[in-house]
């Protein structure tokens, strides 16, 4: 139910984009907001604080006042706050709710949302959910992808697909999608949540008690998701297995969706994107399109017309013989574990490394680098611990780089066929995202042609 917002006082935690999004929205229905940003300005920010300020938005930065604090009506986190924060206390202490964005845009949509999370693959799913059901409906992507659902509010989509990041989850509480989608569960984002356990219960409180969807979407092929599926007690679909009823799987090389009666979608050599785990995200997708009741010929021309995503095993170019791909969103180990599988039966040189999540690198040494890796290139502050683990887990040819356009000369020099840019790590410590990484990386690559 919609708030009147004229006049209240709304604090807003972080001059982010989605806290940008919800200090212009509430702004326009008449809320009186105040951003504060604990870290100190920086001169990128300084035009858009201007533009702020000009429309009556309240800003500080380089810390937290009671000024701004005091007789808040609410306050709007913006999801890389952790829960463990001192401003949180604070809010506590004052007795100001904090919910987050998705939240806030939940509680004044129009239109049903349709949520996807998990560890990895999210952002893939949600931009070939919206590509399908664009079809026949305004449904943008939106969420962690890096739109705030709030800026969408007044243009009055048919649906929201909104990737949902387990931050945004837990400062969700009432968030209640129409259809909800649980793709992977591996350890991430740890300390944030302050254990595997909280972390996943921020992923499935979107299926707990009062919040369960209309329709719930569950990978049968992530153990973790399908075990819990199986306690799930509203209408349920599994993708990438085959049940009774109600799923979506492959099946003589062709994708297979079954609710009343089975009917085939597409061929697998008919879909653009680059491996197994890219027929998984598709399977989801086409759940989604089903419920929807988009018409499976439109399913299939959507899907066939569809781009890959920036940033996710993303073909930069040829240079030398040699293929490029961009996979920067590749933030922890386990999202590098289906790029590298993708390549398997080439000769493939990996650049890993960036700021270290500090998870087990075992898996990712034993099954992944020794079985489908030729070279790595290690730059980054994580590079001597991911190197100190390949080397005990038996393998050797590594090779440092100072900087990713070091990596990128010191692999035209190699005999592999594919060069793989998969960091498993963050990329805090030589770019300001992974975003930034890729492009920095695109544009090397390319000035190599």
């Amino acid at each position: 139910m919609k708030r009147k917002w004229n006049d209240k006082k709304v604090l807003i935690l972080g001059l982010s984009k989605s806290g940008v999004s919800a200090a212009k929205y509430l702004n326009s229905k008449g809320a009186q907001c105040f951003i504060t940003e604990f870290k100190p300005l920086e001169n990128k920010d300084k035009e858009l604080v201007r533009e702020l300020e000009e429309e009556g938005i309240k800003i500080e930065t380089g810390g937290h006042s009671d000024e701004f604090i005091n007789d808040s009506y609410i306050a709007i986190t913006s999801p890389g706050i952790p829960p463990k924060s001192e401003i949180f206390a604070r809010l506590k202490e004052k007795n100001i709710n904090v919910i987050g964005e998705v939240e806030l845009a939940y509680l004044e949509a129009d239109s049903p949302f349709i949520a996807i999370t998990g560890t990895n693959g999210k952002t893939t799913t949600t931009y070939l959910t919206s590509h399908i059901l664009s079809s026949e409906y305004n449904a943008p992507v939106c969420g962690n992808i890096g739109v705030p659902p709030t800026s969408l509010l007044d243009k009055k989509p048919d649906y929201f697909v909104c990737e949902a990041s387990s931050f945004q989850l837990a400062t969700s509480p009432t968030f209640r999608p129409q259809i909800a989608c649980f793709l992977t569960f591996t350890p991430d984002h740890i300390d944030w949540h302050g254990g595997l356990d909280k972390y996943f219960e921020a992923k499935i409180s979107l299926f707990k008690d009062y919040k369960q969807p209309m329709y719930a979407v569950f990978s049968g092929v992530d153990e973790k998701i399908f075990e819990f599926s199986k306690t799930y007690s509203g209408e349920k679909y599994i993708y990438a297995r085959e049940t009774d009823k109600n799923c979506c799987y492959i099946k003589n090389n062709s994708i297979y969706f079954k609710r009343n009666t089975e009917e085939e979608i597409i061929k697998l050599s008919d879909i653009p994107l680059v491996g197994e785990h890219n027929y998984q995200n598709t399977m989801c997708a086409i759940v989604v399109a089903k419920l929807i009741g988009i018409s499976n010929e439109h399913i299939k021309q959507q899907i066939m017309s569809f781009k890959p995503v920036e940033h996710r095993i993303e073909y930069v170019a040829d240079v030398q013989g040699k293929a490029f791909y961009n996979d920067s969103k590749a933030t922890n180990p386990e999202a590098s574990f289906v790029a590298l599988k993708a390549f398997d039966g080439k000769k493939l040189t990996l650049i890993a490394g960036g700021r270290d999540k500090n998870t087990d690198l075992t898996e990712f040494c034993t099954d992944y680098v020794n079985k489908y890796v030729s070279t790595v290139i290690l730059i980054g502050e994580a590079a001597q611990r991911f190197k100190e683990n390949m080397r005990k887990n038996g393998f050797n040819n590594i090779i440092d780089a100072a900087s990713l356009q070091q990596a990128v000369d010191i692999s035209l020099t190699l005999n592999d066929e594919v060069v793989l840019l998969s960091p498993a790590c963050a990329s805090y410590d030589m770019f300001n995202s992974y975003e930034h990484r890729g492009e920095v990386f695109k544009e090397y690559v390319k000035s190599k042609l």
